[in-house]
């Protein structure tokens, strides 16, 4: 497609992971059952969520939302990558191209928003627990979710806008198993300059004001913790913001290797293993990381089994 600028170009080409047949079976095998256990775990955890009214609380508000997002942007791409391995390479129109890249930033750059906004949630829950259940109404909790929507998708909006009007002369052969930026960036033959710049400010912003937000919350958190008298206080403490802030290393990682550094320094191998954790793998664990460490959601998961078999039961 030499010579065609991005009106001519009807499609690109993703060349997935890896050319060895061997190695395309053996990753489908594992992203299949990654993917599955991402689905099971996120929307099992959303259900366990709804169904017991004791985890009608802000902190399982945020967190079966985290995993409704978590079940979506996994679910941008992990389908197209199996395609890939299973037909490699693999051919996705222009459009659909931007689709995908549209709702994959959308849903990152609200996972970053999300994470914040818990951090918040859990200072307010052990620096002020008095004042709780009033600081963190219904109406906070909702406007949080919609505020984070809001800046996603507005934030996703103009990066697919100036990327998309870019001129795509050299190739249209993505080295890549899903369309991000960078590897789209890396096909313009027109100056990328500015569009680099864009994405970096605002990617930059989005991070630099969620992770302030998570590390003086968690700073606070931290003091508090210290200053607390009761063993049991302090390991409650620490149990109750171990999952998110474990979550949050994992998450923000690999985001910051990935985006936060210049397109030129793009590396097919390095950068497709951090892609394929943040895409693949985080939403498969973060309902891991929930559940497993939390005794509130195995306790809700006993009532509701008990509670179902009871009903099986009374029938």
């Amino acid at each position: 497609m030499d010579g065609k600028n991005n009106t001519d170009m009807s499609d690109f080409i993703l060349m997935g992971l890896t050319e060895s047949e061997d190695n395309q079976l053996a990753l489908f095998g594992l992203f299949l059952l990654i993917y599955l256990i991402t689905v099971l775990g996120n929307a099992g955890m959303v259900l366990l969520i709804r169904l017991d009214p004791q985890l009608h609380t802000p902190m399982y508000f945020f967190l079966s939302h985290l995993s409704f997002l978590d079940l979506n942007y996994s679910t941008v791409v992990t389908p197209k990558t199996l395609e890939n391995l299973v037909n490699s390479p693999t051919y996705i129109s222009f459009v659909g191209c931007f689709t995908q890249l549209y709702f994959f930033v959308s849903l990152v750059v609200t996972e970053c928003f999300f994470l914040s906004f818990m951090a918040y949630d859990r200072y307010v829950a052990i620096c002020n627990p008095l004042h709780y259940p009033v600081v963190m109404s219904r109406t906070l909790c909702h406007s949080f979710i919609t505020v984070s929507y809001i800046l996603g998708f507005s934030e996703a909006l103009v990066v697919v806008l100036f990327t998309s009007t870019l001129d795509f002369c050299k190739s249209n052969v993505i080295h890549h198993f899903f369309c991000d930026t960078t590897p789209i960036l890396i096909l313009s033959c027109t100056d990328i300059h500015d569009t680099q710049i864009m994405i970096f400010i605002l990617s930059g912003c989005t991070l630099m004001v969620s992770l302030v937000t998570i590390s003086v919350s968690y700073m606070f958190i931290l003091t508090t913790i210290l200053k607390m008298k009761s063993t049991s206080g302090k390991k409650k403490a620490f149990s109750t913001c171990g999952s998110h802030f474990l979550g949050v290393t994992i998450f923000y990682s690999t985001t910051f290797f990935t985006y936060l550094k210049p397109s030129k320094s793009y590396s097919v191998g390095k950068d497709q293993i951090a892609s394929v954790f943040y895409s693949i793998v985080i939403p498969m664990l973060n309902p891991l990381i929930y559940s497993l460490r939390n005794k509130e959601v195995k306790q809700a998961l006993i009532r509701v089994m008990q509670k179902g078999a009871s009903g099986n039961h009374l029938r």
